[in-house]
């Protein structure tokens, strides 16, 4: 199929240059989306269907056999050899059962070992004392869920699950909030609703465009080939910081109390008043010289054309627009009351007048939302005329900067002030919207945080991903319902994924221990794992112990992470250099040589290695700000592995963890 795409002669189809340009470019985007993946098989299973798909199911009709994989393939005449999973006719691969067979006689599941098929296994769903069609109850499954991990993040489609499937099917009109455990394949349930989606609506996403939003730049690195591999390479990438990075850089950091209150969904109020402050009421008449005619807009009705573009609530550069067109009209009408007959390029000609072009700038002059933020922050009688009745006092006192900045160029904004200066631009100009957005990890995300998401999506919809429990920011989402308010989607739909894939039973009944006091009310996931894992706990001297520890699991297959507390990242490090072992930073793709990951816990979220070393579990309880968050970013390090975790430590436990 690529070598067909390679061969094709675009010389005379094309009427100029631009579309030569433009065929080439989509010529090689295909050949890129066939591209041949290493250890990555065409297809995983195969469905034989009682009666053709569509056909009358009649008795003696003859059936049809379909094999299903990552994307189709067709052979030299042009028929289907593999389909695609997203199709219609693969559905009953995920979702077919004994008690639904959904006219399947048999689906059989293959089992690769580096690309090769190693195995298969059949389940009869119409024979008597046949398989359940539980696909929980499949060895090769377990097997594919269990294999280890070397690398980025791979893909999920040969072991999806019935209830993922009917997630990841979901149409493109709606969003979904999915909340889940670790291990549950939330994420990877994200990214393949994409994958779906962009194969049911792909002509209106192509023009409307789907972008995947993560907490950091590691997650992002991890996640990255999971949609190259089943063929969609158009889907961009970012983090909220990326998002809201256009007006102005970075180079502050706010501490909580203030982060927490400019993240509050409040600041938007004090925003649209501090935008809308800078319009004017008219005190004068506008006076346009059109030759020898002069023409006269009273206050009153300039007063009125104002109000009425304030009670239209409109964006505050849509209305400054408006406002000289609006006033034209105004001369236009009085015009044509004295006999003349005026038409649209006289319009035109008055709003450039240089008596209107004035009242504009007088009435409603331009604003620039970074100015803007860095006044409200600097300013305490601005920000107090702006926040009355919104903001505490000491709330205000919070926010505003002890050393104010001269301008914008040398101020030191941090991310929280980044999400406000998006905010105060989309009050003056519309943000582009997208037609799907997929937002990981969102548990963590401020109120301000998630309208800045929301905005991006206002004509489209949004899957988001996350777990209550792993919330880690004194910000924390305290509820779906709360978090969908303010990214715009009330209607949101929330599903609960409890089912546990890829974390061992007893490494998440360890966890689960928590979540009393993290997520009171939350499910517990529920591992299906049949094997149960390697779970160890060690008291340990020091690095020494640590160390060992990373030696005796990089034994087996697979990755290794060494989850510790920030602040004892630099001394494991130097202790692994010391022992000969080399290791990598989280984002970095493991190798053969090198499998061993040293993990900040304050970026372990999102990620999985087969074996993980937590180290020192009261250290990431105490790097946080508050026991509660401590917890939290201790639930997410506790749920990393895959196979196995040993803890070590030589500080007491935290006492949430005795059982």
């Amino acid at each position: 199929m690529r070598e067909d795409v390679e061969s094709l002669d675009i010389s005379d189809v094309t009427a100029n240059w631009v579309n030569a340009e433009v065929l080439a470019r989509q010529i090689g985007e295909r050949v890129k989306a066939l591209a041949d993946l290493s250890d990555t098989p065409l297809f995983f299973g195969r469905l034989d269907y009682l009666h053709a798909p569509g056909a009358e199911q009649a008795e003696g009709a003859e059936g049809e056999r379909f094999y299903i994989g990552r994307r189709h393939v067709h052979d030299h005449d042009g028929d289907p050899m593999v389909i695609d999973w997203r199709a219609p006719v693969s559905q009953p691969f995920y979702r077919a059962s004994r008690k639904d067979p959904m006219d399947i006689a048999l689906r059989r599941r293959f089992g690769y070992t580096r690309g090769e098929i190693t195995a298969y296994e059949d389940e009869h769903l119409l024979e008597p004392g046949g398989s359940s069609g539980d696909p929980r109850a499949s060895k090769l499954l377990q097997q594919e869920i269990e294999r280890p991990r070397v690398g980025p993040m791979r893909d999920i489609v040969a072991t999806i699950q019935p209830e993922q499937d009917e997630i990841v099917r979901g149409g493109l009109g709606g969003t979904v909030c999915v909340q889940g455990g670790p291990g549950t394949g939330k994420t990877a349930v994200g990214l393949h609703r994409v994958a779906y989606l962009l194969y049911a609506h792909r002509e209106r996403l192509a023009r409307t465009g789907t972008l995947v939003i993560g907490p950091n730049r590691s997650f992002l690195h991890y996640i990255e080939q999971v949609l190259p591999a089943l063929g969609e390479l158009t889907v961009q990438q970012a983090t909220v910081d990326d998002l809201v990075a256009g007006a102005v850089e970075v180079r502050g950091a706010d501490d909580a109390p203030a982060a927490i209150v400019k993240g509050d969904a409040r600041m938007a109020q004090v925003l649209r008043r501090a935008v809308l402050s800078h319009v004017a009421l008219p005190t004068e008449p506008v006076v346009v010289v059109r030759g020898s005619r002069r023409w006269r807009v009273p206050v009153y009705e300039l007063e009125g054309i104002v109000r009425e573009l304030l009670d239209r609530g409109i964006r505050y550069g849509a209305a400054r627009e408006a406002l000289p067109q609006r006033i034209a009209h105004a001369v236009l009408v009085q015009m044509e009351r004295s006999g003349e007959a005026p038409d649209d390029r006289v319009q035109d000609a008055v709003a450039r007048n240089p008596a209107v072009k004035a009242a504009v700038k007088r009435i409603w002059p331009p604003v620039d939302p970074a100015k803007l933020v860095l006044r409200l922050l600097t300013d305490a009688e601005f920000l107090a005329a702006h926040a009355e009745g919104v903001l505490t006092g000491d709330e205000q006192k919070t926010i505003l900067w002890a050393k104010p900045a001269r301008s914008v160029r040398s101020a030191r904004f941090s991310s929280a002030d980044a999400v406000l200066v998006d905010e105060a631009t989309d009050l003056v100009l519309r943000t582009h919207s997208l037609g799907h957005v997929v937002l990981d990890e969102a548990q963590d995300l401020s109120p301000m945080q998630y309208r800045a998401v929301g905005r991006r999506c206002t004509t489209g919809s949004a899957t988001v991903l996350g777990d209550l429990a792993q919330g880690t920011t004194p910000w924390a989402t305290r509820s779906w319902g709360e978090a969908l308010a303010h990214l715009g989607k009330p209607e949101g739909v929330v599903e609960e994924l409890t089912a546990g894939f890829r974390v061992p039973a007893d490494v998440i009944a360890y966890a689960s221990r928590l979540l009393p006091h993290i997520a009171p009310g939350l499910t517990p996931v529920a591992s299906v794992r049949e094997n149960p894992g390697f779970f160890d706990l060690r008291p340990s001297a020091g690095a020494a112990e640590v160390v060992a520890a990373c030696e005796e699991l990089l034994r087996n297959e697979g990755s290794t992470g060494l989850i510790a507390a920030d602040a004892r990242v630099p001394a494991l490090a130097e202790a692994l250099a010391a022992a000969g072992i080399r290791h990598l930073a989280p984002g970095e793709e493991t190798t053969a040589e090198t499998r061993l990951t040293l993990v900040p816990a304050s970026l372990a979220k999102g990620l999985e290695y087969d074996y993980v070393v937590l180290d020192e579990p009261r250290a990431v309880v105490d790097g946080e700000p508050d026991e509660r968050t401590g917890l939290r970013r201790l639930y997410v390090a506790l749920t990393r592995a895959v196979s196995g975790l040993i803890v070590t430590h030589t500080a007491p436990l935290p006492p949430q963890l005795h059982g």
